[in-house]
């Protein structure tokens, strides 16, 4: 029997997915519990519409988020941080506090994981950080000041 799954179901198929299955399985387990239901072609042509709708809303985040990434070059991002006298910090600064001042400062949601730096920023002044996210990268300038 062809079923289209609800959910994800360990081992035998993923939320989303068109498979073919054994008809007391089906039947017994996966529509029962609301795991799957069958797929009929009003099912089926109901499914690819909601497919193609929700790559098209995909693809339009991922071109909202590469513009806003190109839109970071060269930008100048602020942080405060507690320091020593001679321009030390207390604790480092990294990409977590990077993307929190982008979105504090830019009004810019960044992903986890889009902010790279060369090494953890531990002292007072200017530092180079590099974003990519959505195919698109840039250069940003983070300026570290005591608070």
């Amino acid at each position: 029997m062809k079923v289209i799954f609800l959910k994800d179901v360990g081992g035998v198929g993923r939320a989303g997915e068109v498979k073919d299955v054994a008809d007391g399985y089906a039947q017994n387990f996966l529509i029962s519990r609301g795991l799957a239901e069958q797929a009929t072609s009003e099912k089926l042509a109901a499914h690819e519409k909601r497919s193609s709708e929700e790559a098209a809303a995909k693809k339009e985040k991922e071109e909202q988020l590469a513009k806003a990434v190109q839109s970071l070059e060269g930008a100048r991002v602020e942080v405060k941080s507690r320091a020593t006298e001679k321009g030390g910090l207390f604790k480092s600064i990294g990409a977590k506090e990077i993307i929190d001042a982008v979105s504090d400062q830019r009004n810019v949601r960044l992903p986890d994981g889009s902010v790279q730096l060369k090494q953890p920023i531990k002292t007072v002044g200017e530092h180079g950080a590099s974003i990519s996210a959505a195919g698109a990268t840039a250069e940003l300038v983070v300026a570290v000041s005591e608070s």
